[in-house]
């Protein structure tokens, strides 16, 4: 109850909503070196996270982790679903979902910790701000930092669905 609650209070406003597509379809026409750019600040900056890849999780030097097919792949995947979120901004239930199979898997198949999806969404909104600079206004830094919760949120009430443990 109280994740609907704090939900209903950070809802993402039409004009938000634009503001977040318009950004995205710049971000995404680049979307494996955006996610691959992502992905290796997320390992610099919490390498810790690298714990759950045993295809790079030796890997120290952020050049090597570039030329990583494995981590190239990862990067598509995670930029994909962000790409589903956004297109279906409109539609909750589709939102809710795709990203309640996000969080399960994670949760339940892939054993993360919730919090490196809180580290991880804040490391996206550092690289589109720094990669992006033009385009990432204060409204589309604030539109993404509601996207940026949505997707924690939703992340994050799937793990407690599956009665995550830590």
């Amino acid at each position: 109850m109280e994740i609907e609650r704090w939900e209903r209070s950070e809802e993402i406003s039409d004009a938000e909503k634009k503001v977040i597509q318009e950004t995205w379809s710049r971000v995404y026409a680049n979307c494996e070196d955006v996610g691959v750019s992502i992905l290796i600040r997320f390992f610099v900056n919490f390498p810790s996270a690298k714990q759950y890849f045993s295809q790079f999780k030796h890997m120290e030097d952020p050049l090597e982790m570039e030329r990583s097919l494995q981590l190239r792949k990862h990067a598509r995947r995670v930029m994909g679903a962000i790409n589903t979120v956004v297109e279906n901004l409109n539609d909750s239930e589709k939102v809710s979902s795709v990203l309640a199979l996000v969080g399960k898997a994670h949760a339940l198949k892939h054993k993360v910790e919730p919090i490196y999806f809180k580290k991880l969404t804040g490391v996206m909104l550092e690289v589109f701000a720094e990669e992006f600079a033009n385009d990432f206004t204060p409204e589309a830094h604030g539109a993404w930092t509601k996207m940026k919760t949505l997707i924690y949120t939703h992340v994050t009430a799937a793990y407690k669905e599956v009665g995550w443990a830590q």
